[in-house]
């Protein structure tokens, strides 16, 4: 069984994945466990000395100067039912493990306060297979404190939970798991709550399937290098070191390794090829740049103190802060999503050559058999669907937000959504490129005495395996579908 150690540093989108995708073990290392009993004592200390502290001693939000007394326990449970204001479709079992993950990887580092016991109750819950029911709109980037709500319900036993395949009341699941239910301790509540821990964690698995989405990518944009027959020189590295722009050499480098072998490389080469195919390293290399960009913004959310207030161990202070904002996380979506649309523009114009009438010394549709068969021509249409669908989402969010809580919230960055939306633009993108494979694929079959590379060839191996070359007109889109349910696949490679 995978076990993922968390230190307070260096948890990545890879353990996300595994915590979520494998149900990797989560386990804490000592100096965990020393952090947060020294962040608590700070914390109480300082409430002791008769601090205000938001959300320990004080309301939350509008109710800002409202002072707390009495009962903080049931303080805490009015806290985190009062967010339990979410709607929507449930989060998928995934993407709900990515948020405990998150969420217990931030809290780590030690900057909440949270008590040890609650803590170790959410650690315990993620590794026993209890998930919450988490309705998935309401967050609008100012932390996911009404999605999280959900998670901190749980967690006490309240709202409804999955646990091995079915829905139960909370408490019912806790206790099928072997767990009681948590009580929580002074600010425990908005230690579980304020936080971007939705963001984060399923901005991680949407990062973790984009790397592998931009591998599928280029290898169906270096097939359609051989099935258009382009000029593989435009790669060379002389080229790229004339204008050296971010990502540019190494995409550059990469499309070439795997044309090598090509008999591309002969003579007979065109002068210049559409811009879809001759400037694949700078457009390539512009989202590469932007997918690492976005990997380490929500690598530094995923090991950050992201609390307010937060506890500052070496100063022995609690103060109000903004680091819950995540500006800089909703940007790098937002940028990533344009990157992926430009990739995918491009992967459509290529679909578009090689399917038109003719070019490139292909035969028109690329049907082997003319006349009036329609070959792939129909399927043009598929594709501009998905382009049209693909630039819809690419259309900035994070400047769409009201002034909430009397004023009190008059900002915020849609990180959520910004996340979400390049989700769905994802799996468009992955339909695009099944589309571009396949046509790729029927290209090469239309060139005799054609030699593809050694790595183009295990692509178009792999879109054959799935699909036969198209003879007589058929339902291509049976073929998409198969070749985008296993494009992501080891067997690609």
């Amino acid at each position: 069984m995978t076990r993922i150690l968390m230190t307070g540093s260096g948890t990545s989108i890879t353990d996300i994945a595994a915590i979520a995708r494998r149900d990797a073990v989560v386990e804490i290392d000592r100096s965990v466990r020393d952090r947060l009993i020294t962040a608590r004592r700070i914390l109480e200390d300082a409430a002791a000395a008769g601090q205000q502290i938001y959300g320990m001693n004080t309301g939350l939000g509008a109710n800002l100067k409202t002072s707390v007394t009495g009962d903080i326990e049931a303080f805490q449970l009015q806290l985190i039912r009062g967010r339990g204001v979410a709607v929507g479709d449930p989060l998928s079992r995934d993407v709900v493990r990515a948020v405990i993950a998150s969420r217990l990887s931030m809290l780590a580092v030690g900057g909440s306060g949270i008590s040890l016991p609650t803590f170790q109750a959410l650690l315990a819950m993620l590794n026993a297979g209890v998930h919450p029911v988490m309705p998935s709109i309401g967050s609008i980037g100012a932390g996911d404190l009404v999605l999280l709500s959900a998670m901190a319900l749980t967690l006490v036993g309240e709202g409804k939970a999955e646990y091995r395949g079915n829905s139960y009341p909370a408490g019912a699941a806790l206790k099928l798991a072997g767990l009681a239910p948590a009580r929580l301790e002074p600010k425990d509540g908005i230690s579980l709550l304020n936080a971007s821990a939705v963001s984060c964690g399923s901005g991680a698995l949407v990062l973790f399937d984009a790397v592998k989405m931009l591998d599928a990518q280029r290898r169906a944009a270096a097939l359609s290098f051989e099935g258009m027959a382009g000029n593989p020189l435009i790669l060379s590295p002389t080229i790229q070191r004339a204008r050296p722009a971010p990502g540019q050499a190494e995409e550059a480098s990469r499309l070439l390794e795997m044309l090598q072998g090509s008999t591309l490389f002969g003579p007979g080469a065109p002068l210049q090829d559409p811009l879809s195919l001759r400037c694949l390293a700078p457009i390539h290399g512009a989202l590469a740049d932007a997918l690492s960009r976005a990997v380490e913004i929500v690598e530094l959310e995923l090991n950050a103190a992201a609390d307010n207030p937060v506890v500052l161990l070496d100063e022995r202070q609690v103060l109000s802060s903004g680091n819950f904002q995540t500006p800089a996380l909703s940007l790098a979506f937002e940028t990533l999503g344009l990157a992926v649309a430009q990739a995918a523009a491009a992967s459509a114009a290529r679909f578009i050559q090689m399917t038109g009438a003719g070019r490139n010394g292909l035969p028109r549709y690329l049907s082997p058999v003319g006349m009036a068969s329609a070959g792939f021509v129909p399927l043009q249409k598929t594709v501009a669907a998905l382009m049209a669908d693909i630039r819809h989402k690419a259309n900035p969010v994070m400047l769409d937000f009201l002034s909430v809580s009397e004023g009190v919230e008059d900002h915020a960055t849609q990180s959520a959504l910004a996340v979400r939306k390049l989700g769905e633009m994802l799996e468009l993108w992955r339909l695009l490129i099944a589309c571009e494979m396949l046509a790729a694929a029927q290209a090469v079959d239309q060139r005799p005495g054609h030699r593809c590379g050694q790595e183009t060839d295990a692509v178009h191996a792999f879109v054959r395996r799935l699909a036969p070359t198209m003879v007589d007109d058929r339902p291509l889109g049976e073929d998409v579908m198969a070749i985008a349910r296993n494009v992501l696949d080891k067997s690609v490679e």
